[in-house]
């Protein structure tokens, strides 16, 4: 009989070695979900900032007035942020969606669907509506959240002169700032 080599693991080993992953991955979890909320926020903020900034590019090629407002039926202004929103051309600047004034929406974005809220404050809580020279006068910050609330929140301000930027956090406390103070989250 010859003696043959044995290679492998054993039993034990192979326990040991799945233990030991089975804590890496334990406190891996909250740091990888962590990664994926904050994801969702920057998707979210992204998403706004390019619908923004096409709106405005789009008012200033057009040499026409443009909206962007939020929706919920993708055809006109109503609902929340995340629910969807248009961009489309705003012949006689009223905000609305008027199909026999020559309004026509170039633009549009599905619910978000991913647990983040966005809200603007007063002058663009609804739209924001950008004149044929690329200014509007709904300047304002959006607040895009999660459940996580303020501290883990991104703003977006909007400049009289139609550009956008994100809110930064001046005081250093862990909240982002809009003209008033810290921003809030619903």
């Amino acid at each position: 009989m010859t003696n043959a080599l044995q290679s492998g693991f054993s039993l034990i080993e192979l326990l040991v070695v799945l233990a030991i992953a089975g804590i890496f991955v334990t406190m891996a979890a909250p740091s990888f979900n962590e990664m994926v909320q904050n994801g969702k926020i920057d998707d979210s903020h992204n998403s706004l900032v390019a619908a923004l900034i096409y709106t405005r590019s789009e008012a200033i090629t057009r040499r026409q007035p443009m909206t962007l407002c939020r929706s919920s039926d993708s055809t006109s202004c109503g609902g929340n942020w995340e629910d969807g929103w248009i961009a489309f051309v705003d012949i006689d600047g009223d905000a609305s969606v008027d199909a026999g004034d020559g309004d026509q929406v170039v633009r549009l974005r599905q619910a978000l669907n991913n647990g983040v809220t966005i809200r603007g404050n007063g002058n663009n809580s609804n739209r924001v509506t950008y004149a044929a020279q690329g200014n509007t006068t709904n300047n304002g910050t959006f607040r895009v959240c999660d459940a996580r609330g303020a501290t883990e929140a991104s703003g977006l301000v909007i400049a009289m002169t139609g550009r956008v930027r994100r809110a930064i956090d001046s005081d250093d406390n862990g909240v982002v700032e809009d003209g008033s103070g810290d921003i809030t989250c619903p």
